[in-house]
C-alpha cells in the first residue's frame, strides 16, 4: 500500500481557467488557486475589469494570472476564449465553469430578455465552452493524473430560491444535471467533472439581492445580518470555496465524479 499522502492536496504547476473570474466566488477560486502554486487565466466580459483583478492577483500572490476578456453567452465569445488560450497554452488542467448572470421580475412581469441572457449565459456557455476545450483537456488527462471541470451551481438550484429568479434557479439546476451528463460522458476520457452548488457569499450578485446595490463592504453592506439567517450563522468566505475547489482538483478528490457538492453553511441540510 502506498502511505505517501503529503501531496494529496497538491495542484502546484497546473494550469486553470476560471471563468467569471474578476470578481466574486470566480476572483476567490482563482486566488485561492495561485495562492497553491497554480497558473491561472480568467475571463470576464469587461476587458478593463479582467485586467485590473488579473494584476491585483498576481500582485498579491506573486503567481500568474493572466486576463483574457469575453463574452461566454455567445459562440463568438466562446470561441475567440479558446482562440486566445490555445495560442498561450497546449494543455488545460483545470477548467472552472464559474461566469453566471441572474435576472429577477415577478412572474408576470419576466420578459423573455431576462430568460434567455441567463440560460445562454448560465447553461450554454457551460456547455459549449467545455466542449470546445476538449481537445486541451484530453491533452492534459491521465489514468493517474486526471483533468477537471468544475461546474458553479448554486442552492437556488437544488431549493426554491428567496427571490424570483425563474431563470437563474432554473438554470443552475440544468447546470447540475449538465454536469452529471458530461461526468458520465468524459470520465472515460481521464476527464473528471463535478459542481459546486455555492450558498451565500459575499458578492455583488447577493448584494443587489438583499439590497446592498451591489457594494462588498462600506456603509449599508451587513454581511453579518445576511450570514445570520444561515445555520452556519455567517457567509462564506474564500477559504470555504477554495477548499473545496482544491480538493476536487487534486489526487484527493480524483474519485469523486458527476456529484454536486453543497458549499453553503448549512443551509439546505437544514431545509
Amino acid at each position: 500500500m502506498n502511505t505517501n499522502m503529503k501531496n494529496l492536496f497538491s495542484i502546484q504547476g497546473k494550469t486553470a481557467l476560471v471563468t467569471g473570474g474578476s470578481r466574486g466566488i470566480g476572483e476567490m477560486i482563482a486566488a485561492g488557486l495561485l495562492s497553491h502554486g497554480t497558473k491561472v487565466y480568467i475571463s470576464s466580459r469587461k476587458a478593463e475589469v479582467c485586467d485590473t483583478t488579473a494584476k491585483r492577483l498576481s500582485d498579491t500572490f506573486q503567481g500568474e494570472c493572466i486576463s483574457i476578456p469575453a463574452d461566454l453567452a455567445e459562440l463568438e465569445g466562446i470561441k475567440s476564449l479558446v482562440d486566445s488560450f490555445s495560442a498561450q497554452e497546449s494543455k488545460l488542467d483545470i477548467l472552472i465553469n464559474n461566469a453566471g448572470t441572474n435576472w429577477g421580475a415577478s412572474i408576470d412581469e419576466f420578459p423573455e430578455s431576462g430568460w434567455d441572457k441567463v440560460m445562454d449565459t448560465n447553461v450554454k456557455g457551460v456547455f459549449f465552452l467545455t466542449q470546445k476545450l476538449l481537445p486541451l483537456l484530453r491533452e492534459s488527462a491521465s489514468v493517474k493524473d486526471p483533468a477537471r471541470v468544475i461546474n458553479i451551481g448554486s442552492v437556488d438550484g437544488i431549493k426554491i430560491p428567496l427571490f424570483d429568479n425563474f431563470s437563474y434557479a432554473s438554470s443552475k439546476a440544468a447546470v447540475h444535471h449538465l454536469t452529471r451528463m458530461l461526468a458520465a460522458h468524459l470520465i472515460k476520457e481521464n476527464i473528471i467533472v463535478n459542481a459546486i452548488a455555492p450558498g451565500p457569499f459575499p458578492t455583488w450578485m447577493l448584494s443587489t439581492g438583499v439590497g446592498f446595490g451591489g457594494k462588498i463592504d462600506g456603509d449599508g453592506v451587513d454581511w453579518d445580518a445576511v450570514g445570520q439567517v444561515n445555520p452556519s450563522g455567517r457567509v462564506g468566505t474564500i477559504e470555504d470555496i477554495t477548499g473545496l475547489t482544491i480538493f476536487l482538483c487534486s489526487r484527493a478528490g480524483a474519485y469523486v465524479v458527476g456529484e454536486t457538492i453543497a458549499c453553503d453553511g448549512g443551509m439546505l441540510a437544514s431545509l
